[in-house]
């Protein structure tokens, strides 16, 4: 490898930190090739090594150390069977939440108004509007449904400074909070 090629690689690497460190996850996202939506909150830069096959709806959450997987599982293969591979694309729908921990697995596309539990393993698409845990994850609900759940329990917190909703949060009393 000569010297041309090792700088251009080590641009490449410098350019991609200095945007993770000042800008964030989502434009580090956009930077390394994935096609991300308005208003989305990313807490992960692991977008496989092809990161131009994901796609990444409007309002998602994706939080800390989801895993994209857009290939794999054949590397070990190679040796008997040359130039195996394949590739999948990834698709995420409109006001998507996937849970820290999770993998997203080749080829899946995850519907609009989906929670994905955290530590899921999602190898199936999931339609619009479900609720899917587990490895390998399953529906266990639909959104509408937590949704209408959670507005029972809802406080008025959000935009709140720490020290407010500090107070706030404290000063309920217990059957005011969720509990399982």
């Amino acid at each position: 490898m000569n010297i041309a090629v090792i700088a251009k690689k080590l641009s490449r690497k410098l350019y991609l930190s200095i945007i993770l460190h000042f800008r964030g996850n989502d434009h580090y996202a956009r930077a390394i090739g994935v096609k991300v939506g308005k208003g989305c909150l990313i807490s992960t830069t692991k977008f496989s090594s092809e990161p131009y096959l994901i796609e990444i709806g409007n309002y998602c959450r994706i939080a800390t150390n989801v895993a994209f997987f857009t290939h794999g599982g054949l590397w070990s293969q190679r040796k008997k069977h040359k130039d195996l591979e394949h590739f999948g694309k990834i698709l995420v729908g409109n006001y998507t939440y996937i849970g820290e921990d999770s993998k997203i697995m080749p080829g899946v596309e995850i519907g609009s108004d989906v929670i994905v539990g955290a530590g899921s393993i999602v190898t199936r698409s999931v339609p619009d509007g479900k609720i899917v845990a587990g490895n390998p994850a399953r529906i266990v609900g639909e959104t509408i449904s937590f949704v209408e759940r959670t507005k029972m329990l809802s406080l008025p917190t959000y935009g709140l400074s720490y020290s407010k909703k500090r107070k706030y949060l404290l000063s309920l009393s217990p059957e005011k909070f969720l509990r399982k």
